[in-house]
């Protein structure tokens, strides 16, 4: 367990973290920043897209996010909108606390790849 969650005996309190600050760091420390960031994209997609009932799959790897969808209406009204959705997803994804920008494995969504 990292130094920062432990309680030493008799060690004065230095100074209380607040949740915003300790989840971070659990997380981090645990190694799950890819995990959760992945899953984080995926919700990012779902919110600013708009279109998470006709979606079938989401994958993302090497700043891609790979989307297939049940409707090619759709997907084709979203091809001319994709590098506004692609905006919106990096700036909710700024935005998200929980998502770690430093994490060197999934990081902000460079490309949407539309199947």
């Amino acid at each position: 367990m990292p130094r920062e969650f432990r309680k030493i005996k008799g060690t004065p309190r230095k100074e209380a973290l607040s949740m915003d600050e300790i989840i971070p760091l659990f997380i981090k420390s645990r190694g799950l920043s890819a995990g959760l960031n992945t899953q984080r994209v995926f919700a990012a997609w779902d919110e600013v897209s708009g279109v998470s009932e006709f979606t079938l799959r989401k994958f993302y790897r090497d700043g891609k996010l790979y989307v297939s969808l049940s409707s090619s209406m759709i997907r084709s009204q979203l091809e001319f909108q994709k590098d506004s959705v692609l905006c919106s997803i990096n700036d909710f994804l700024l935005k998200d606390k929980l998502f770690d920008k430093e994490c060197p494995k999934v990081g902000l969504v460079k490309e949407i790849i539309l199947r």
